[in-house]
Protein backbone atom coordinates (compact mmCIF):
# COMPACT_ATOMS: atom_id res chain seq x y z
CA UNK A 1 0.00 0.00 0.00
CA UNK A 2 1.47 3.35 -0.79
CA UNK A 3 1.51 6.58 1.07
CA UNK A 4 -1.53 8.09 -0.82
CA UNK A 5 -3.82 4.87 0.57
CA UNK A 6 -2.48 5.23 3.80
CA UNK A 7 -3.17 8.91 3.96
CA UNK A 8 -7.05 7.91 2.93
CA UNK A 9 -7.13 5.37 4.96
CA UNK A 10 -6.10 8.46 7.49
CA UNK A 11 -8.75 10.43 6.58
CA UNK A 12 -11.50 7.83 7.00
CA UNK A 13 -10.66 6.77 10.70
CA UNK A 14 -10.58 10.65 11.85
CA UNK A 15 -13.90 10.82 10.08
CA UNK A 16 -15.38 8.01 11.81
CA UNK A 17 -13.44 9.14 14.93
CA UNK A 18 -15.68 12.13 14.95
CA UNK A 19 -19.17 10.63 13.56
CA UNK A 20 -19.45 11.43 10.20
CA UNK A 21 -20.12 9.25 6.82
CA UNK A 22 -17.17 8.60 4.71
CA UNK A 23 -18.10 6.30 2.01
CA UNK A 24 -18.44 9.34 -0.44
CA UNK A 25 -14.24 9.68 0.13
CA UNK A 26 -13.84 5.73 -0.08
CA UNK A 27 -11.53 4.90 -3.20
CA UNK A 28 -13.26 4.04 -5.90
CA UNK A 29 -12.70 0.52 -5.68
CA UNK A 30 -14.26 -0.09 -2.50
CA UNK A 31 -17.14 1.81 -3.27
CA UNK A 32 -18.04 -1.00 -6.25
CA UNK A 33 -18.43 -3.73 -3.12
CA UNK A 34 -20.85 -1.55 -0.87
CA UNK A 35 -22.69 1.12 -3.54
CA UNK A 36 -25.95 -1.74 -3.75
CA UNK A 37 -26.59 -1.69 0.05
CA UNK A 38 -28.11 1.01 2.58
CA UNK A 39 -25.33 3.77 4.07
CA UNK A 40 -25.34 2.17 7.52
CA UNK A 41 -24.35 -0.91 5.60
CA UNK A 42 -22.28 0.99 3.22
CA UNK A 43 -20.55 2.08 6.37
CA UNK A 44 -20.17 -1.05 7.86
CA UNK A 45 -18.50 -2.63 4.77
CA UNK A 46 -16.42 -0.08 3.96
CA UNK A 47 -15.33 -0.06 7.83
CA UNK A 48 -14.47 -3.94 7.05
CA UNK A 49 -12.20 -3.05 4.05
CA UNK A 50 -10.39 -0.40 6.21
CA UNK A 51 -10.14 -2.75 8.81
CA UNK A 52 -8.64 -5.57 6.79
CA UNK A 53 -6.15 -3.12 5.21
CA UNK A 54 -5.10 -2.12 8.06
CA UNK A 55 -4.18 -5.62 10.03
CA UNK A 56 -2.84 -6.81 7.52
CA UNK A 57 -1.25 -4.18 4.15
CA UNK A 58 -0.41 -1.70 6.60
CA UNK A 59 1.81 -4.09 9.46
CA UNK A 60 5.22 -3.50 9.19
CA UNK A 61 7.68 -5.67 7.06
CA UNK A 62 10.04 -7.20 9.01
CA UNK A 63 13.46 -6.18 8.49
CA UNK A 64 16.18 -7.68 6.44
CA UNK A 65 18.75 -8.19 8.86
CA UNK A 66 16.59 -10.28 10.81
CA UNK A 67 17.67 -13.36 11.63
CA UNK A 68 15.15 -16.61 11.84
CA UNK A 69 16.48 -18.48 14.93
CA UNK A 70 16.24 -22.17 15.89
CA UNK A 71 14.16 -23.38 18.87
CA UNK A 72 16.07 -22.56 22.19
CA UNK A 73 17.83 -26.56 23.03
CA UNK A 74 15.89 -28.36 25.35
CA UNK A 75 18.73 -29.02 28.51
CA UNK A 76 19.54 -32.05 29.90
CA UNK A 77 18.00 -30.85 33.44
CA UNK A 78 14.30 -30.37 34.33
CA UNK A 79 13.40 -26.56 34.56
CA UNK A 80 12.65 -25.25 38.17
CA UNK A 81 9.43 -26.09 39.02
CA UNK A 82 6.89 -22.66 38.65
CA UNK A 83 6.26 -22.45 42.36
CA UNK A 84 10.16 -21.89 42.75
CA UNK A 85 10.77 -19.13 39.87
CA UNK A 86 9.62 -16.07 42.49
CA UNK A 87 12.05 -17.33 44.48
CA UNK A 88 14.73 -17.30 42.10
CA UNK A 89 13.76 -14.22 40.45
CA UNK A 90 14.35 -12.58 43.65
CA UNK A 91 17.96 -14.16 44.27
CA UNK A 92 18.73 -13.43 40.89
CA UNK A 93 17.48 -9.76 41.44
CA UNK A 94 19.60 -9.40 44.47
CA UNK A 95 22.73 -10.53 42.74
CA UNK A 96 24.68 -7.49 41.62
CA UNK A 97 26.26 -8.39 39.22
CA UNK A 98 26.49 -11.11 36.60
CA UNK A 99 29.20 -13.18 38.29
CA UNK A 100 27.31 -13.45 41.25
CA UNK A 101 23.78 -14.26 38.82
CA UNK A 102 25.84 -16.98 37.29
CA UNK A 103 26.56 -18.51 40.88
CA UNK A 104 22.13 -18.17 41.10
CA UNK A 105 22.08 -20.56 38.69
CA UNK A 106 24.80 -22.34 39.91
CA UNK A 107 23.26 -23.25 43.10
CA UNK A 108 19.72 -24.47 40.92
CA UNK A 109 21.87 -26.69 38.58
CA UNK A 110 23.50 -28.58 41.80
CA UNK A 111 20.10 -29.56 43.08
CA UNK A 112 19.07 -30.59 39.47
CA UNK A 113 17.74 -27.82 37.46
CA UNK A 114 17.82 -25.52 35.21
CA UNK A 115 16.19 -21.40 35.03
CA UNK A 116 13.64 -20.86 33.05
CA UNK A 117 14.88 -18.70 30.29
CA UNK A 118 13.31 -15.85 30.82
CA UNK A 119 14.68 -15.75 34.23
CA UNK A 120 18.02 -16.28 33.55
CA UNK A 121 19.78 -17.50 30.23
CA UNK A 122 24.26 -17.23 29.74
CA UNK A 123 26.11 -14.69 27.99
CA UNK A 124 27.42 -15.98 24.84
CA UNK A 125 30.71 -15.70 26.39
CA UNK A 126 30.05 -17.02 29.75
CA UNK A 127 32.67 -19.90 30.28
CA UNK A 128 32.16 -20.26 33.92
CA UNK A 129 28.56 -21.44 34.60
CA UNK A 130 27.27 -24.42 34.85
CA UNK A 131 28.06 -27.03 31.80
CA UNK A 132 24.33 -27.87 31.63
CA UNK A 133 23.88 -24.34 30.10
CA UNK A 134 26.53 -25.15 26.84
CA UNK A 135 24.02 -25.59 24.28
CA UNK A 136 22.19 -21.95 25.43
CA UNK A 137 25.44 -20.19 25.39
CA UNK A 138 26.12 -21.86 21.81
CA UNK A 139 22.57 -20.32 21.05
CA UNK A 140 23.59 -17.40 22.31
CA UNK A 141 26.27 -17.21 20.42
CA UNK A 142 24.73 -17.50 17.10
CA UNK A 143 23.93 -21.12 16.05
CA UNK A 144 21.98 -21.48 13.48
CA UNK A 145 20.77 -25.02 13.74
CA UNK A 146 22.93 -26.05 11.00
CA UNK A 147 24.77 -28.39 13.14
CA UNK A 148 23.98 -30.40 16.07
CA UNK A 149 24.45 -29.51 19.26
CA UNK A 150 26.15 -32.36 20.58
CA UNK A 151 24.34 -35.66 19.96
CA UNK A 152 27.06 -37.60 19.77
CA UNK A 153 30.77 -38.41 21.00
CA UNK A 154 33.38 -36.11 20.00
CA UNK A 155 35.85 -37.69 17.89
CA UNK A 156 37.88 -35.58 15.10
CA UNK A 157 35.05 -36.52 12.63
CA UNK A 158 32.66 -34.77 14.69
CA UNK A 159 34.64 -32.01 15.39
CA UNK A 160 32.94 -29.31 13.73
CA UNK A 161 29.28 -30.57 14.41
CA UNK A 162 29.82 -28.99 18.14
CA UNK A 163 29.65 -25.77 18.85
CA UNK A 164 32.12 -24.03 20.58
CA UNK A 165 30.75 -24.12 24.57
CA UNK A 166 29.18 -27.52 23.75
CA UNK A 167 32.90 -28.80 22.38
CA UNK A 168 34.59 -26.96 25.61
CA UNK A 169 32.19 -29.11 27.62
CA UNK A 170 32.83 -32.52 25.80
CA UNK A 171 36.77 -31.72 25.80
CA UNK A 172 36.66 -31.24 29.53
CA UNK A 173 34.67 -34.46 29.86
CA UNK A 174 37.43 -36.71 27.16
CA UNK A 175 40.38 -34.70 29.71
CA UNK A 176 38.69 -36.31 32.45
CA UNK A 177 37.97 -40.21 30.99
CA UNK A 178 40.67 -40.46 28.43
CA UNK A 179 43.59 -37.76 28.46
CA UNK A 180 45.61 -38.80 25.74
CA UNK A 181 42.33 -38.75 23.59
CA UNK A 182 41.92 -35.64 24.41
CA UNK A 183 44.96 -34.35 23.69
CA UNK A 184 45.23 -36.06 20.25
CA UNK A 185 42.11 -33.96 19.27
CA UNK A 186 43.73 -30.72 20.49
CA UNK A 187 46.75 -31.52 18.47
CA UNK A 188 45.31 -32.41 15.40
CA UNK A 189 42.10 -29.74 15.56
CA UNK A 190 43.99 -26.91 17.12
CA UNK A 191 46.33 -26.15 15.07
CA UNK A 192 43.99 -25.11 12.25
CA UNK A 193 42.67 -22.89 15.07
CA UNK A 194 43.11 -19.22 15.33
CA UNK A 195 45.59 -18.32 18.41
CA UNK A 196 42.64 -17.39 20.45
CA UNK A 197 40.77 -21.00 20.30
CA UNK A 198 43.87 -22.03 19.91
CA UNK A 199 44.96 -21.16 23.37
CA UNK A 200 41.42 -21.52 25.24
CA UNK A 201 42.30 -25.26 23.70
CA UNK A 202 45.31 -25.57 25.15
CA UNK A 203 44.44 -24.68 28.48
CA UNK A 204 41.92 -27.02 29.21
CA UNK A 205 44.94 -29.23 29.27
CA UNK A 206 44.89 -28.61 32.75
CA UNK A 207 42.45 -30.90 33.23
CA UNK A 208 43.56 -34.81 33.62
CA UNK A 209 47.42 -33.34 32.95
CA UNK A 210 50.18 -35.81 33.29
CA UNK A 211 53.78 -36.64 32.30
CA UNK A 212 52.51 -37.78 29.14
CA UNK A 213 51.56 -34.31 28.02
CA UNK A 214 54.95 -33.45 28.00
CA UNK A 215 56.07 -34.15 24.65
CA UNK A 216 53.27 -32.25 22.64
CA UNK A 217 53.14 -29.51 25.41
CA UNK A 218 57.56 -29.38 24.29
CA UNK A 219 56.01 -29.09 20.69
CA UNK A 220 54.03 -25.90 21.45
CA UNK A 221 57.40 -23.93 21.66
CA UNK A 222 57.19 -23.02 18.37
CA UNK A 223 53.71 -21.93 18.27
CA UNK A 224 53.52 -18.60 16.64
CA UNK A 225 51.34 -17.36 19.39
CA UNK A 226 52.93 -15.97 22.57
CA UNK A 227 50.47 -16.37 24.61
CA UNK A 228 49.98 -20.30 23.75
CA UNK A 229 54.02 -21.10 24.22
CA UNK A 230 53.22 -19.22 27.68
CA UNK A 231 50.38 -20.98 28.68
CA UNK A 232 51.91 -24.68 27.43
CA UNK A 233 55.43 -23.36 29.70
CA UNK A 234 53.08 -23.24 32.50
CA UNK A 235 51.77 -26.00 31.96
CA UNK A 236 55.29 -28.39 31.70
CA UNK A 237 56.51 -25.76 34.80
CA UNK A 238 53.38 -27.93 36.79
CA UNK A 239 54.68 -31.14 35.55
CA UNK A 240 58.51 -30.00 36.88
CA UNK A 241 59.97 -29.32 33.28
CA UNK A 242 62.11 -26.60 33.98
CA UNK A 243 62.20 -23.22 31.41
CA UNK A 244 66.02 -23.06 31.82
CA UNK A 245 67.80 -24.97 29.68
CA UNK A 246 71.81 -26.37 30.73
CA UNK A 247 74.03 -23.39 29.27
CA UNK A 248 71.36 -21.02 28.94
CA UNK A 249 72.87 -17.39 30.16
CA UNK A 250 69.58 -15.73 31.27
CA UNK A 251 67.95 -16.79 33.57
CA UNK A 252 65.12 -13.84 35.49
CA UNK A 253 64.92 -16.52 38.38
CA UNK A 254 68.81 -15.64 39.64
CA UNK A 255 67.25 -11.81 39.43
CA UNK A 256 64.07 -12.92 41.71
CA UNK A 257 66.05 -15.49 44.13
CA UNK A 258 68.25 -11.70 44.69
CA UNK A 259 64.90 -10.63 46.15
CA UNK A 260 65.14 -13.53 48.77
CA UNK A 261 66.76 -13.90 51.94
CA UNK A 262 68.11 -17.65 52.54
CA UNK A 263 68.77 -18.03 55.89
CA UNK A 264 69.39 -20.81 59.01
CA UNK A 265 66.69 -21.53 62.33
CA UNK A 266 66.82 -23.66 65.25
CA UNK A 267 70.24 -24.67 67.30
CA UNK A 268 70.71 -28.41 66.92
CA UNK A 269 69.34 -28.81 63.35
CA UNK A 270 69.59 -26.15 60.72
CA UNK A 271 66.80 -25.52 58.58
CA UNK A 272 66.99 -23.00 55.96
CA UNK A 273 64.13 -20.28 55.83
CA UNK A 274 63.54 -17.74 53.04
CA UNK A 275 62.39 -14.31 53.81
CA UNK A 276 61.90 -11.51 51.39
CA UNK A 277 64.47 -8.46 50.77
CA UNK A 278 62.65 -5.10 51.36
CA UNK A 279 62.97 -3.89 48.02
CA UNK A 280 65.01 -0.09 48.40
CA UNK A 281 62.34 1.74 45.52
CA UNK A 282 59.45 1.04 43.61
CA UNK A 283 60.94 0.32 40.35
CA UNK A 284 62.89 -2.82 43.07
CA UNK A 285 59.25 -2.89 44.05
CA UNK A 286 57.83 -3.43 40.02
CA UNK A 287 60.40 -5.44 39.23
CA UNK A 288 60.42 -7.94 42.45
CA UNK A 289 56.31 -8.37 41.29
CA UNK A 290 56.83 -8.62 37.45
CA UNK A 291 59.60 -11.34 38.17
CA UNK A 292 57.30 -13.05 40.27
CA UNK A 293 54.24 -13.15 37.70
CA UNK A 294 56.38 -14.41 34.96
CA UNK A 295 59.09 -16.91 36.29
CA UNK A 296 58.01 -20.60 37.35
CA UNK A 297 58.03 -21.58 40.89
CA UNK A 298 60.21 -24.79 39.56
CA UNK A 299 63.42 -22.37 38.23
CA UNK A 300 63.04 -20.24 41.61
CA UNK A 301 62.68 -23.01 43.94
CA UNK A 302 65.71 -24.76 41.75
CA UNK A 303 68.46 -22.01 41.86
CA UNK A 304 67.94 -22.71 45.93
CA UNK A 305 68.46 -26.26 45.66
CA UNK A 306 65.41 -27.62 47.38
CA UNK A 307 62.42 -28.86 46.47
CA UNK A 308 58.96 -27.11 45.92
CA UNK A 309 57.65 -28.17 49.21
CA UNK A 310 60.53 -27.97 51.29
CA UNK A 311 61.11 -24.18 49.91
CA UNK A 312 57.10 -23.63 50.87
CA UNK A 313 57.46 -24.93 54.48
CA UNK A 314 60.48 -22.80 54.65
CA UNK A 315 59.05 -19.40 53.17
CA UNK A 316 58.45 -16.93 56.00
CA UNK A 317 55.34 -15.57 55.99
CA UNK A 318 54.43 -12.32 57.75
CA UNK A 319 57.28 -10.57 56.39
CA UNK A 320 56.33 -9.11 53.70
CA UNK A 321 52.52 -8.86 52.85
CA UNK A 322 52.93 -8.38 49.00
CA UNK A 323 55.90 -11.20 48.70
CA UNK A 324 53.49 -13.49 50.10
CA UNK A 325 50.47 -13.10 47.54
CA UNK A 326 53.38 -12.88 44.76
CA UNK A 327 54.46 -16.20 45.88
CA UNK A 328 51.13 -17.94 46.34
CA UNK A 329 49.71 -16.81 43.00
CA UNK A 330 53.23 -17.84 41.31
CA UNK A 331 52.77 -21.15 43.20
CA UNK A 332 49.31 -21.11 42.15
CA UNK A 333 50.25 -20.77 38.22
CA UNK A 334 53.16 -22.57 37.63
CA UNK A 335 53.71 -25.30 40.87
CA UNK A 336 53.42 -28.44 40.58
CA UNK A 337 50.26 -30.37 42.36
CA UNK A 338 51.98 -31.58 45.43
CA UNK A 339 53.36 -28.29 46.47
CA UNK A 340 49.73 -26.47 45.26
CA UNK A 341 48.13 -29.08 48.13
CA UNK A 342 50.92 -28.57 50.57
CA UNK A 343 50.89 -24.49 50.41
CA UNK A 344 46.58 -24.47 50.74
CA UNK A 345 47.24 -27.12 53.92
CA UNK A 346 49.93 -24.38 55.36
CA UNK A 347 47.85 -21.98 55.10
CA UNK A 348 44.38 -23.05 56.13
CA UNK A 349 46.27 -24.40 59.03
CA UNK A 350 47.65 -20.83 59.59
CA UNK A 351 44.40 -19.06 59.41
CA UNK A 352 43.79 -15.71 59.58
CA UNK A 353 44.46 -13.62 56.49
CA UNK A 354 46.85 -16.94 55.62
CA UNK A 355 44.20 -18.35 54.99
CA UNK A 356 42.55 -16.02 52.70
CA UNK A 357 45.32 -15.71 50.70
CA UNK A 358 44.70 -19.49 50.09
CA UNK A 359 41.89 -18.74 48.14
CA UNK A 360 44.12 -17.85 45.28
CA UNK A 361 44.85 -21.49 45.07
CA UNK A 362 41.62 -22.40 44.61
CA UNK A 363 41.40 -23.03 40.90
CA UNK A 364 43.97 -26.14 41.29
CA UNK A 365 42.38 -27.59 44.52
CA UNK A 366 40.17 -30.24 45.15
CA UNK A 367 36.82 -29.84 46.98
CA UNK A 368 37.68 -31.40 50.16
CA UNK A 369 40.74 -28.66 50.57
CA UNK A 370 38.33 -26.40 48.93
CA UNK A 371 36.22 -26.80 51.91
CA UNK A 372 38.89 -26.84 54.41
CA UNK A 373 39.75 -23.18 53.82
CA UNK A 374 36.29 -22.02 53.75
CA UNK A 375 35.66 -23.44 56.96
CA UNK A 376 38.91 -21.71 58.14
CA UNK A 377 37.58 -17.92 56.80
CA UNK A 378 34.06 -18.74 58.40
CA UNK A 379 35.72 -20.16 61.72
CA UNK A 380 38.01 -16.65 61.98
CA UNK A 381 35.56 -14.50 60.84
CA UNK A 382 38.00 -11.70 60.07
CA UNK A 383 37.70 -11.11 56.52
CA UNK A 384 33.88 -12.51 55.23
CA UNK A 385 33.77 -10.61 52.78
CA UNK A 386 36.75 -13.09 51.13
CA UNK A 387 33.79 -15.32 50.14
CA UNK A 388 32.91 -13.61 47.32
CA UNK A 389 36.47 -14.27 46.14
CA UNK A 390 35.84 -17.56 46.17
CA UNK A 391 36.06 -19.40 42.60
CA UNK A 392 35.08 -22.97 41.77
CA UNK A 393 33.54 -23.85 45.23
CA UNK A 394 30.78 -26.34 45.04
CA UNK A 395 27.31 -25.21 46.07
CA UNK A 396 25.46 -26.59 49.31
CA UNK A 397 27.51 -28.55 51.67
CA UNK A 398 28.04 -26.14 54.59
CA UNK A 399 26.65 -27.46 57.15
CA UNK A 400 25.07 -25.95 60.49
CA UNK A 401 28.31 -27.22 62.71
CA UNK A 402 30.40 -25.06 60.80
CA UNK A 403 29.05 -22.11 61.28
CA UNK A 404 28.24 -22.48 65.01
CA UNK A 405 31.43 -23.61 66.13
CA UNK A 406 33.32 -20.65 64.72
CA UNK A 407 32.85 -16.72 64.97
CA UNK A 408 31.03 -16.57 62.16
CA UNK A 409 27.10 -16.66 63.55
CA UNK A 410 27.81 -14.02 66.61
CA UNK A 411 29.25 -11.88 64.08
CA UNK A 412 26.33 -12.33 61.89
CA UNK A 413 24.06 -11.96 65.10
CA UNK A 414 26.14 -8.70 66.26
CA UNK A 415 25.89 -6.98 62.97
CA UNK A 416 22.09 -7.18 62.06
CA UNK A 417 21.30 -6.57 65.72
CA UNK A 418 23.58 -3.24 65.90
CA UNK A 419 22.93 0.38 64.50
CA UNK A 420 25.86 0.27 62.32
CA UNK A 421 24.45 0.68 59.05
CA UNK A 422 27.63 -0.27 57.02
CA UNK A 423 28.51 -3.20 58.87
CA UNK A 424 24.94 -4.26 58.67
CA UNK A 425 25.10 -4.16 54.90
CA UNK A 426 28.43 -6.15 55.17
CA UNK A 427 26.81 -8.83 56.58
CA UNK A 428 24.02 -8.74 54.18
CA UNK A 429 26.31 -9.38 51.86
CA UNK A 430 28.07 -12.03 53.66
CA UNK A 431 24.11 -13.89 54.25
CA UNK A 432 24.41 -14.08 50.40
CA UNK A 433 27.41 -15.60 49.94
CA UNK A 434 26.35 -18.18 52.99
CA UNK A 435 23.26 -18.61 50.49
CA UNK A 436 25.16 -20.57 47.98
CA UNK A 437 27.64 -22.60 49.90
CA UNK A 438 24.81 -24.06 53.13
CA UNK A 439 23.14 -26.63 52.89
CA UNK A 440 19.46 -26.24 52.78
CA UNK A 441 18.85 -27.00 56.27
CA UNK A 442 21.85 -24.55 57.59
CA UNK A 443 20.48 -22.08 54.96
CA UNK A 444 16.63 -22.47 56.60
CA UNK A 445 18.07 -22.31 60.43
CA UNK A 446 20.29 -19.27 59.08
CA UNK A 447 17.18 -17.45 58.30
CA UNK A 448 15.91 -17.91 61.72
CA UNK A 449 18.96 -17.13 63.24
CA UNK A 450 19.50 -13.67 61.93
CA UNK A 451 15.64 -12.87 61.77
CA UNK A 452 15.64 -13.06 65.55
CA UNK A 453 18.68 -11.30 65.72
CA UNK A 454 16.82 -8.47 64.23
CA UNK A 455 16.76 -8.52 60.30
CA UNK A 456 13.62 -7.98 58.51
CA UNK A 457 12.43 -11.20 57.57
CA UNK A 458 11.38 -9.58 54.09
CA UNK A 459 14.87 -8.77 53.37
CA UNK A 460 16.18 -9.15 50.13
CA UNK A 461 19.50 -10.25 51.26
CA UNK A 462 18.18 -13.35 52.59
CA UNK A 463 16.54 -14.42 48.59
CA UNK A 464 19.02 -16.95 47.72
CA UNK A 465 18.92 -18.61 51.74
CA UNK A 466 15.54 -18.89 50.97
CA UNK A 467 16.00 -20.33 47.42
CA UNK A 468 18.63 -22.83 48.84
CA UNK A 469 15.83 -23.68 51.49
CA UNK A 470 13.15 -24.59 49.11
CA UNK A 471 15.26 -26.50 46.76
CA UNK A 472 15.82 -28.88 49.80
CA UNK A 473 14.65 -32.37 49.42
CA UNK A 474 13.81 -34.54 46.76
CA UNK A 475 16.11 -32.05 43.46
CA UNK A 476 13.76 -33.71 41.27
CA UNK A 477 10.65 -32.31 42.17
Amino acid sequence: MNELDQAGLARLRDGWISGGAMFEFAPVEWKEVATAFSPDEQERRLLAIAGQALDVALRPAAPKSLKRRPPLPVLALPMLPERLRPLLRAALKYAADARLKTRVATLVASRGFVTHPMDWMPAASDQNGPEVYAPWVDWQAGADGEKQLRREHLTAETWDDFYPAARRSALIDLRRSAPALARALIETKGASEPAEVRLALIELMRFGLGADDVPFLKSLSADRSGKVREMAGRLLARLGERSITEGQTEDPAIELSAFIEEGKSGFIRRRSTYAPIKPKSQAQQARRADLFATCYFGDLVGHFGKTESDFIGAWQFGVDDGADLFLVRMVAASGGDAAVASLADLLAAAGGRLAILGLQLTARLDSGRKRVLIRQILNDAQNLAALNMVEGAEAGWLEWGDLAKGKTLSALRSAVSGDNDVVKRNAEQYLEAIGFLASPATAEKLISEVVAAGLPPASPSLSLLRLNAALGGNPTR
